[in-house]
């Protein structure tokens, strides 16, 4: 009878790695399918006649938008949650970091197919290599580690400047998960709804 347990252990403690790893990636790919309808979710806010711009992030906490944006430190906060009606948290229940460009949240003068984003996203913490310069926007879901020490890249993402860190996961390190919204691709939506020019 010990050896069928020693055995059982055995096989059991084999697999554990493997099943966590499954619901690890699992998680990741549920948070991404919800950033990606939080994308489309910022996209149709902004097509909205009564809108016609993207949300400001939420800085306080209570999942809507403020009312204005201007400054830099205005531009960085959390979802607005509530005024997209989607879920207030991803799969590791967090609320998403949301940064946006002012010139794309400016209730008073509106963007035009001439603004440019300001929103950096780089392959490393340096910024060395870029993957692009000008994104209107950008969500980050700060994944499973978010709460300890974060890595360079990961700190980032989180340091209330414009500059933000997306390359592959790293197991036991890099976790979080970026993504933006390309002017060109705002512009295209805006001008196919008739909300621009």
């Amino acid at each position: 009878m010990a050896i069928v347990l020693a055995i059982v252990g055995l096989l059991l403690g084999g697999l554990l790695p493997v099943i966590s790893g499954q619901m690890d990636q699992q998680r990741r790919n549920e948070t991404r399918k919800y950033m990606d309808e939080v994308r489309d979710a910022l996209l149709g806010y902004a097509i909205s006649t009564a809108n016609k711009r993207l949300p400001c992030p939420d800085s306080n906490g209570d999942g809507t938008a403020e009312a204005a944006c201007t400054t830099a430190a205005q531009q960085i906060g959390t979802l607005p949650y509530k005024d997209l009606g989607v879920a207030e948290k991803d799969t590791y229940g967090n609320v998403l970091v949301y940064a946006v460009t002012k010139e794309f949240a400016d209730s008073t003068t509106h963007f035009t197919l001439s603004t440019a984003g300001t929103m950096r996203i780089c392959t490393t913490g340096a910024c060395t290599a870029n993957l692009t310069n000008n994104a209107a926007a950008v969500i980050v879901s700060r994944g499973a580690n978010w709460a300890n020490t974060p890595s360079t890249d990961e700190a980032e993402n989180t340091d209330g400047d414009t500059d933000f860190v997306s390359h592959d996961f790293v197991q036991n390190g890099y976790d979080d998960m970026v993504i933006w919204i390309s002017p060109n691709i705002l512009f295209n939506r805006m001008v196919t709804a008739g909300q621009l020019p």
